[in-house]
């Protein structure tokens, strides 16, 4: 079994950053990524990674804008958020387990913190 730790969430003006991490309790395998999930909206894929190679998938919404990294000998998960939005105002969760990190449905994860809120004012 595996525990997704999540930090760093919190209040940003727009156009400022944040950065948050997903610490896991042991290693896992394959891909991770990060999801949210925004009132009155379905949950959202933001950006996955390959834990291996460190190959990187965005959803079109923050590319150019966030960045998913990992750190393997602290088995934790990265999210550098840059040039937030006020419409990036979600609570954002890490995911764990993948097979593949090019699948982007939340269900191919196993894994799952239990979210960290990120509200950027206008």
């Amino acid at each position: 079994q595996v525990q997704l730790v999540e930090s760093g969430g919190g209040l940003v003006q727009a156009g400022g950053s944040l950065r948050i991490s997903c610490a896991a309790s042991r290693r896992t395998l394959n891909a991770a990524a990060w999801f949210r999930l925004a009132p009155g909206k379905e949950r959202e894929f933001v950006a996955s990674i390959r834990l291996s190679g460190g190959e990187t998938l965005y959803a079109d919404s923050v590319k150019g804008r966030f960045t998913i990294s990992r750190d393997n000998a602290k088995n934790t998960v990265y999210l550098q958020m840059n040039s937030l939005k006020p419409e990036d105002t979600a609570v954002y969760y890490c995911a764990a387990g993948a097979l593949l990190f090019t699948i982007q449905r939340a269900s191919a994860y196993n894994y799952w913190g239990q979210g960290t809120q990120v509200t950027v004012s206008s």
